[in-house]
């Protein structure tokens, strides 16, 4: 087994590690998988940096158990309400010879793209090629080789606060482990739990978790909006806690093991009987009321994902629907409601396409995203540059954009 790769998704509510290799044949099987509960996060973001450490060393202690691999690099998923996307355009002349657009030639025009006026407190995290214009020949994907004199491109500018990439950047320094890549938390999903046909026809990703619900729209082949909401599961086991007058733990074992998102969906009503809190009379919580309590969070996120679909502009463009995936979308109901309040089709993606190994513990929607960063490793390990296509060169991007931050991270 070789090609080893670490995904490590620092969440919210939990922080989870995935091991993962190919074989001679390209088959990838999971190696290990390590989780530990995360208490130094909020909506995505770092604030205390020691509990933060110790959930990574925890998470990254089981993985290395369960595989039997020392871990010393990992993938690293960023998330949070601070994370911004916009659109931009570069354009330069093809000056080389017979006008041969060259790697170098998509180089300048990516780098081209860059130029745009960014506050001191933000970075890039991803520049993403949508398409290429050759002499006004739109709709041009694969530009290396073409013959022209000018050039432009369409990307997608994905930016993040310096201070977040920096502090999810100290945690997992501090756990004894080197960042080899930080990745959009969205776009890592999408790896997982989204085929290449799907985001041709149109599809919006929805990854609600513990802390942020994140979005990211799709189509013709490559993704056309992300949006990070901060609302999301934590947010439904607060209300649960106050409207019950519960334990927090007790409000996210009964939403796992009992919550319903979609009222109508609730067929046995069966109380939940709950141990009184120092030493009072037991609780009997009645299912359909704890159903009322989760319907209106959950109604809540998937109203302000529909508004950033329709901000997309790709809302009548998204034929494949929507794909819920995340440790929220393992509530009961969820996709019945999301039928509902976004008026298309609803599946709940679960990472899939492994050989082997440790398959079933990591076929469910909590996850996606550690999943989807070991296929982002796969997808963009330094082997591919000899191929020379678009798909390299974006991948190629994404890697120095990668170094930089660590050079970054390093002089600081």
């Amino acid at each position: 087994m070789d090609n080893i790769i670490v995904g490590l998704d620092i969440g919210t509510t939990k922080v989870c590690a995935v091991v993962a290799g190919t074989d001679e044949h390209g088959r990838i099987n999971i190696l290990g998988v390590g989780r530990a509960v995360s208490e130094g996060m909020t909506r995505g973001v770092v604030t205390h940096i020691d509990r933060t450490t110790a959930a990574i060393s925890t998470a990254i202690s089981e993985a290395q158990a369960s595989s039997g691999v020392a871990i010393r690099s990992v993938i690293v998923g960023i998330a949070g309400d601070h994370i911004q996307s916009f659109q931009s355009r570069g354009v330069i002349g093809i000056s080389g010879p017979e006008h041969e657009v060259t790697n170098a030639d998509i180089d300048r025009l990516i780098e081209d793209t860059k130029r745009v006026a960014l506050p001191s407190d933000r970075k890039i995290i991803h520049v993403i090629p949508q398409e290429f214009i050759i002499d006004g020949q739109d709709g041009v994907y694969d530009p290396l080789g073409m013959a022209g004199v000018r050039m432009e491109a369409n990307v997608h500018i994905i930016t993040g606060l310096v201070s977040a990439s920096q502090n999810i950047y100290k945690c997992v320094q501090r756990a004894g482990l080197e960042i080899s890549d930080m990745v959009l938390e969205p776009l890592a999903s999408s790896y997982a739990v989204l085929d290449d046909e799907e985001k041709e026809v149109g599809i919006a990703l929805l990854d609600i978790g513990g802390g942020t619900t994140d979005l990211a729209v799709f189509e013709e082949r490559t993704i056309r909006h992300t949006a990070v909401i901060g609302i999301a599961g934590k947010k439904v086991t607060d209300d649960i806690r106050k409207g019950l007058g519960i334990l927090t733990d007790q409000a996210e074992r009964i939403k796992k093991d009992h919550g319903c998102a979609y009222v109508p969906a609730v067929v046995d009503n069966e109380p939940i009987v709950l141990p009184g809190v120092g030493g009072r009379d037991p609780i009997h919580i009645d299912k359909r009321v704890l159903a009322q309590i989760i319907q209106p969070r959950m109604e809540e996120i998937l109203e302000i994902a529909a508004l950033e679909i329709k901000r997309s502009g790709y809302s009548k463009h998204l034929a494949g629907g929507v794909v819920l995936t995340g440790g929220g979308a393992l509530i009961k109901g969820t996709g019945e409601l999301a039928h509902m309040v976004l008026g298309m089709p609803v599946k709940i993606g679960i990472p899939s396409g492994f050989s082997g190994g440790l398959v079933r513990e990591i076929e469910n929607p909590a996850y996606a995203t550690a999943v989807g960063l070991i296929y982002h490793g796969l997808k963009h390990r330094p082997s591919a540059a000899s191929t020379g296509s678009t798909r390299t060169r974006k991948q190629n991007t994404l890697g120095n954009i990668a170094r930089k931050v660590r050079e970054f991270f390093d002089a600081l």
